[in-house]
Parts: C-alpha cells; sequence; structure tokens
C-alpha cells in the first residue's frame, strides 16, 4: 500500500509563506513526476506544481515567481515553498506521485490534502 502524508498547511496572512512537504510511504518504486494540485471550494482540482525524476519543472502561471516545487528523492519527499501568499491561493493542496507500486503498473498516488487559508 501506498501512502502520502502532506504537511505543512495552515492559516497565513497575505503576502505570508507556507512550506509544504508530501512524504511517500509503502510499496512504490521508480517515482517519476511529484506534484502538488489545488481545490478551492466549488471548483475544480487543479495542477500548481510539477516537477520530474530529472528535475525539470512546470507551474501553473499564477504562482510562477512565488512558488517553488522541490523533492528529496532518497526521502522520497516533495516540498512545495510558497511565498508572496494571496487569498486565492487559499485551497486545499493535494500532493500527488506517478509511479510504480505492486500492480507493476504505473499511475497516479494521492494524498488526502492539506488546507491553506491566506486571509487578514
Amino acid at each position: 500500500q501506498v501512502q502520502l502524508v502532506e504537511s505543512g498547511g495552515g492559516l497565513v496572512q497575505p503576502g505570508g509563506s507556507l512550506r509544504l512537504s508530501c512524504a511517500v510511504s509503502g510499496s512504490i518504486f521508480n517515482i517519476d513526476a511529484m506534484g502538488w494540485y489545488r481545490q478551492a471550494p466549488g471548483k475544480q482540482r487543479d495542477l500548481v506544481a510539477i516537477i520530474t525524476s530529472g528535475g525539470s519543472v512546470n507551474y501553473v502561471e499564477s504562482v510562477k515567481g512565488r512558488f517553488t516545487i522541490s523533492r528529496d528523492n532518497a526521502k522520497n519527499t516533495v516540498y512545495l515553498q510558497m511565498n508572496s501568499l494571496k487569498p486565492e491561493d487559499t485551497a486545499v493542496y493535494y500532493c500527488t506521485v506517478y509511479g510504480t507500486g505492486r500492480t507493476l503498473l504505473p499511475q497516479n498516488y494521492w494524498g488526502r490534502g492539506t488546507q491553506v487559508t491566506v486571509s487578514s
């Protein structure tokens, strides 16, 4: 079984920073892409940032220059450093990885999400 556990969410004032972490554990190997999605109330879940096994990164336009995604392959952990936060960044943030588990078929695995609220 593969588990993804996010941490680091919370309440922050506009302009503040948060760092999200997602630790992957269980029977998974050959992790390829790791990423973060977010879902605001009443909206669909959208990609925020993604990082490949080779270190290539991609961000949604609205967070470029403010968010930084990184990964520690030795720890099977992905991070999202969020700076200059805005109220519109408020959402539940979900970690996802694309890798191969016991089924031997590559697939996406998801965490349960962590709430980020940006408000004064």
